[in-house]
């Protein structure tokens, strides 16, 4: 059989092929052409919502209904037949209201799942425990009332989340149909002590034009930094077998950073659609600004500038994050991390490279909350010690992310496996001894009357 060409592979998609000849002159696949055209339209079509659809003008079921259709045409355009498979899941699970495993092809489905558990808890957490059980931030988005269908799909397929996510809360979902999401934000400032009469309204059209910028910029890093540090690089035979090790781990790390930005593209103009319909409002900052980052995914410079595993995890992928915390780590009696971890690879897919990646991630987190408790306070007396501390735990915590997260980029079993003995698992043998050497220092345990922001905890 001949091989196929590449630009036939490209051809290969479920959905729509009209963008074919543009997937043809870029040189880039068909199905990411699709994604890119779904999110600004996705985009155009937020703008419009937000203008001539606001909650004064249309009502809350023309909102969700308006919001489903879109989305449902979006995913059809994306992945064609494909798409029967994500409205069938999520109207199996409306009857039963229950957490549902669906296999990861499709980043739709991704994002449906998470949406199904996390509407899934909530809805246990309204209806079937008891309010004294429950943490201050459970409490606050516990659902006491089943969603009527039309609420249900139009949380699970609306267009702003459809095709990338991220997820979202379905409480703060229907605040925003209703018109009452950005109220509840101001609600929570006295302006009248800063001499307004009457509450503002905080137009979202300056951070969508920040967040446009930073997906343009992240789009065009990707496009010249991926291909002059390909991840193949990686299995490279001058990599493996004639660069020094301290050669290895600049590539390592040069090759891990012209990776990021594709994620920063897809996340950030996700964020920038929301925004756009008026949804991710979180607030006004100290200084009296508009907070539009409810829904952000990623914090970009305190991703760059992370001193800790934990600082980093925290601010990539934050809606992931908030996810597991939600389903799994506050909900699990034993071994959170580790099963946080777990779960966090079995929703990723079934590829190898990710339960590397997570599994490498449970001794790399715990090695690095042991350093931390054991030895940071002794930095803490003077600055220059500090600035010290912080320039050696960032310039560790850059490499070790990049090599947890290599096979994460790589998927399969023999690429990751010859990275590592190249590297001579240096990472997986060092976090091991850490382990065994270093004293534990007991966590003090959460009480459950204690605010939101205290009981606001990561998979560290």
């Amino acid at each position: 059989m001949a091989a196929r060409s590449p630009a036939s592979l490209s051809y290969r998609t479920t959905g729509s092929t009209c963008l074919h000849p543009l997937s043809q002159l870029l040189g880039i696949p068909l199905d990411q052409v699709n994604f890119v055209a779904c999110q600004l339209l996705a985009l155009s079509a937020a703008f419009w919502f937000r203008i001539y659809l606001r909650p004064g003008k249309a009502s809350p079921e023309v909102r969700h209904t308006l919001a489903t259709i879109l989305g449902i045409y979006f995913v059809v355009f994306c992945f064609g037949w494909y798409a029967v498979h994500l409205f069938v899941l999520v109207l199996m699970c409306y009857g039963v209201m229950v957490t549902a495993s669906v296999s990861n092809i499709h980043r739709p489905l991704m994002i449906v799942t998470q949406k199904i558990t996390t509407l899934a808890f909530q809805v246990h957490d309204g209806l079937g425990r008891k309010a004294e059980d429950l943490s201050a931030e459970q409490h606050r988005l516990a659902v006491k009332v089943k969603p009527s269908l039309l609420e249900y799909l139009s949380y699970h397929l609306n267009f702003m989340s459809v095709i990338a996510g991220p997820c979202n809360n379905f409480k703060d979902y229907v605040a925003f149909i209703e018109g009452r999401h950005i109220h509840m934000k101001l609600l929570e400032v006295n302006w009248k002590e800063r001499g307004f009469q009457s509450l503002p309204e905080p137009s979202p059209t300056g951070a969508v034009i920040q967040k446009l910028c930073i997906t343009l910029m992240s789009l065009l890093l990707f496009l010249t930094l991926s291909k002059s540090f390909p991840v193949t690089f990686l299995i490279d035979d001058w990599f493996v077998h004639k660069a020094n090790f301290l050669s290895r781990l600049w590539y390592l790390y040069v090759v891990m950073q012209a990776a990021k930005p594709k994620y920063y593209f897809a996340w950030t103009l996700a964020d920038a659609v929301h925004n756009a319909a008026g949804f991710g409002f979180s607030g006004i900052d100290a200084d009296g600004n508009s907070c539009w980052d409810l829904l952000s995914n990623l914090n970009i410079w305190k991703i760059e500038t992370a001193t800790s595993f934990k600082m980093y995890l925290e601010n990539w992928n934050i809606q992931t994050s908030t996810w597991l915390k939600c389903v799994c780590y506050e909900r699990v009696p034993w071994y959170p991390t580790v099963l946080t971890f777990l779960l966090s690879a079995l929703w990723h897919g079934v590829y190898p490279g990710y339960y590397f990646t997570f599994l490498t991630g449970v001794p790399v987190t715990l090695a690095a909350r042991a350093v931390r408790n054991n030895y940071r306070h002794h930095f803490l007396a003077s600055k220059a010690r500090k600035v010290a501390y912080d320039v050696v735990t960032w310039a560790v915590t850059q490499l070790a992310v990049s090599y947890t997260a290599a096979p994460f980029v790589m998927l399969a079993v023999e690429p990751t496996i010859s990275l590592y003995k190249s590297m001579f698992f240096f990472l997986h043998i060092l976090c091991l001894l850490i382990i065994l050497l270093l004293p534990v220092k007991p966590r003090q345990p959460q009480r459950q009357s204690q605010s939101p922001n205290s009981v606001k905890k990561k998979a560290d």
